[in-house]
């Protein structure tokens, strides 16, 4: 690739940025149990942005570079950023500066080789297919390998090592009708028990998703979610305090707001961070190359910070944390046995959760839920739950059992009261 730093800085440039991810991946791809590709690949990304300073404002443009980019066309894609840039009239920023870092984040996966790590992860995943009328319809498993990189001309220069799993599974139950689930592990932590443990589940799901049915009956009781929903609601509670959320003026609540008006549950905590065990996108620095620092942004159910990048830290006039993309949240007080002493709805497959912060609705289509009658588990499907999302947050039971799922640390399940099964 040709050297591209050398080229911005001959270009008489206010200032440039130069986004690099180096990706390394072992991929293996199985039909049924049958293993039927191999693949390695070794691709670089490279972003490239330039920044023209005018009338007091700052603007922006970039363009991506590639192996067969030549020297003569990086030229010409310079000079057609640098007109584009001074199209654009940002208020006017700083970029960070001065700061270099060579880090990586650790992972047990660098332990051994991308082959031996891929060998144990199918074995993990064949070993939970142990239904009769179960398979494994189709399985893909990649392992990556990422080099990160970020440097400005203002004398950013940072580098990390990273690695990430990812697992895309189909587990198919072949009873009377064929029916298949599509389950996706995420993960940079390699745990054999963990994952089989995943798997044996969405078995016994794709099963009860046969085998379930719509109830005969109107059902009213508490509504569970499952840690892969809570990731999602607590995510955009912390996204609504970010910082261009909150310049662009389109955060729901502030600073000191009671995001829990009245609550009679537990009260919510939330900090988002830069690393968690696990998480993939667990990162040292941000993409213009801000270190990441964690940050509290919901204490006992109320708003107590705003975070995010290095821009709109200086349009408020706050310290910049980073663009942090993990979310940690507290457990809290409900038990298994609180749970199991009255009935609840226990959703399992969703198509999505639906959230409003602003028109105040939580809801979704539920594929496949467990009804909790007292006495035994029924498995039942096409029904979807609505409620008032303010109502969901203040009679909310978070478990004390903790989970991490993708971007997500906190209670594996939480209970709400006022949702309705429709």
């Amino acid at each position: 690739m040709i050297n591209i730093e050398k080229l911005l800085n001959n270009s008489s440039l206010d200032a440039w940025k130069i986004n690099g991810t180096k990706t390394e991946t072992y991929e293996l791809f199985f039909v049924h149990s049958k293993l039927e590709t191999v693949r390695a690949t070794d691709t670089d990304a490279v972003t490239v942005t330039i920044y023209c300073d005018h009338d007091g404002k700052k603007g922006q443009s970039s363009f991506k570079l590639y192996a067969s980019t030549t020297e003569s066309e990086a030229e010409g894609k310079i000079e057609s950023a640098k007109k584009k840039a001074a199209l654009i009239s940002n208020e006017y920023y700083d970029l960070p500066a001065d700061e270099t870092l060579d880090g990586a984040i650790a992972t047990n996966l660098s332990d051994s080789t991308p082959k031996e790590i891929a060998s144990r992860i199918a074995d993990a995943v064949f070993s939970a297919d142990m239904l009769d009328m179960g398979s494994m319809n189709a399985l893909e498993i990649f392992i990556n390998k990422y080099t990160v990189t970020v440097k400005n001309s203002r004398g950013i220069d940072k580098r990390e090592v990273k690695y990430g799993v990812m697992i895309e599974a189909i587990p198919t139950w072949n009873e009377g009708e064929s029916v298949e689930l599509y389950e996706a592990i995420r993960t940079s932590e390699f745990d054999y028990d963990k994952i089989k443990t995943e798997i044996e589940a969405k078995m016994r799901e794709v099963r009860d998703r046969g085998r379930a049915k719509a109830p005969e009956a109107k059902l009213s009781c508490t509504v569970v979610l499952p840690a892969e929903e809570l990731s999602q609601l607590f995510g955009e509670l912390a996204y609504a305090l970010d910082y261009s959320a909150v310049y662009t003026h389109q955060n729901p609540f502030s600073e000191g707001d009671k995001i829990q008006k009245a609550p009679t549950g537990d009260k919510i905590t939330v900090t988002m961070k830069g690393q968690l065990k696990g998480c993939t996108a667990s990162a040292l620095f941000d993409g213009d190359g801000t270190t990441l620092i964690d940050t509290k942004v919901i204490e006992n159910g109320v708003a107590v910070s705003y975070f995010g990048g290095d821009r709109f830290a200086q349009y408020l006039g706050k310290k910049a944390t980073g663009n942090l993309a993990c979310c940690e949240v507290a457990c809290g007080t409900l038990t298994d046995e609180d749970l199991n002493k009255v009935p609840y709805f226990e959703c399992v497959s969703m198509s999505g959760l639906q959230l409003d912060i602003y028109n105040d609705y939580i809801g979704g289509e539920v594929r496949l839920a467990y009804y909790f009658d007292g006495e035994k588990k029924i498995p039942v499907t096409g029904i979807s739950i609505s409620g008032k999302l303010s109502d969901a947050l203040n009679s909310i039971r978070l478990s004390t059992e903790k989970e991490q799922a993708g971007r997500y640390a906190g209670p594996k399940l939480a209970a709400f009261e006022g949702i309705e099964i429709v």
